[in-house]
């Protein structure tokens, strides 16, 4: 699908937290590559924020240091991001506020790298954009850049820390955008609790 398509194709944003098993993933790595510890488990939000909502928070992407293939470059239509703010909460506790705006990568490319080699689209197709981590310790996206792979625990207010979620944690993950009229546009939140495989 070419980048001119993505408004034709794409009908809103939403919530996604695709899960990693660390554990599993890690052994897969060599040789397998990450597969069973990313397919487990994906929530979802229960709405969907149409793009014709979001005119208010496109936003330019950050400058690129690389020239686009050709069937990437939107340098002539004038590429657009968007300006949603994300917290990520940890058993009620923010732990990070990340950046959608800093994705270097506009959803449009996403979309039109996903499909270049033949990958079909279908109404009610969901694609994610993957972790949204910012520059900061204060907006990295996930758990294991926040404790640097386990290297530094994360403290929480109850006196606990983590490295790695726990059976019992609860993740929940919200965001917002710029709106028209200067308001502010809820995306309602994706939470799940870690349950025990006992």
């Amino acid at each position: 699908m070419p980048l001119a398509g993505f408004e034709e194709h794409v009908f809103g944003v939403c919530l996604v937290n695709d899960w990693s098993a660390r554990d599993i993933q890690a052994w897969e790595y060599v040789p397998l590559g990450p597969f069973l510890g990313k397919s487990f488990a994906t929530s979802v939000s229960p709405w969907v924020v149409p793009l014709e909502a979001l005119t208010s928070a496109r936003v330019a992407p950050p400058a690129r240091d690389v020239v686009p293939l050709p069937y990437l470059d939107d340098r002539q239509a004038g590429p657009w991001g968007l300006d949603i703010a994300l917290e990520v909460r940890l058993n009620g506790e923010v732990l990070s506020r990340p950046p959608f705006a800093s994705m270097y990568w506009t959803a449009a490319q996403q979309l039109a790298h996903l499909t270049v080699n033949g990958a079909s689209l279908r109404t009610g197709d969901l694609f994610a954009s993957g972790t949204v981590s910012g520059p900061d310790r204060a907006t990295y996206g996930s758990l294991i850049e926040l404790t640097w792979n386990g290297e530094h625990p994360v403290k929480l207010p109850d006196g606990t820390s983590r490295t790695f979620l726990e059976d019992g944690d609860e993740v929940t993950i919200t965001a917002s955008a710029p709106g028209p009229g200067g308001g502010r546009i809820g995306f309602g939140e994706v939470t799940g609790r870690i349950a025990s495989a006992r």
